[in-house]
C-alpha cells in the first residue's frame, strides 16, 4: 500500500504562483511513476503532468506546457508540481497519484492506469 498526501493547495491571483507537494509513504517511492491530474466541480479528472520513476522522463498537459514543472525527491519520497503564471482555468483540486510495476522511463498520462491516489489540494485562481 502506498499513502499519498498533498499539500500546497490555496488560493493565488492570475500570474502567481504555487508550489504543491504529494509525500508519499508505504513503499518504496522510487518504485513508482507519479503524476498530478486536476478536478474542477461537475468535470472528469485531467492529466496535469507525470514523471518517470527516476525523475529524467517528464510529461505535461498542453495547456500547462513551459508554466507547470513537475519534479520529485526520492530520497524525501515527495513529489513537487511548481505551477507558475497560473490562469483562472488552472482553478481545481489537485490530485497526486502513484503507478507501480513499471520500468524505471515509462510515465504515465491515463488517470485509469494509476493505482492510488491522495486526497487532492484545492487550487483557486479567480477570475
Amino acid at each position: 500500500q502506498v499513502r499519498l498526501v498533498e499539500s500546497g493547495g490555496g488560493l493565488a491571483p492570475a500570474g502567481g504562483s504555487l508550489r504543491l507537494s504529494c509525500a508519499s509513504s508505504g513503499r518504496t517511492f522510487s518504485m513508482y511513476g507519479m503524476g498530478w491530474f486536476r478536478q474542477a466541480p461537475g468535470s472528469e479528472r485531467v492529466f496535469v503532468a507525470a514523471i518517470s520513476r527516476g525523475g529524467s522522463g517528464t510529461k505535461y498537459a498542453e495547456s500547462v506546457e513551459g508554466r507547470f514543472t513537475i519534479s520529485r525527491d526520492n530520497y524525501r519520497n515527495t513529489l513537487f508540481l511548481q505551477m507558475d503564471n497560473l490562469k483562472p482555468e488552472d482553478t481545481g483540486k489537485y490530485y497526486c497519484a502513484a503507478k507501480g510495476g513499471i520500468v524505471m522511463a515509462t510515465i504515465i498520462t491515463e488517470a485509469t492506469s494509476y493505482d492510488y491516489w491522495g486526497q487532492g489540494t484545492q487550487v483557486t485562481v479567480p477570475s
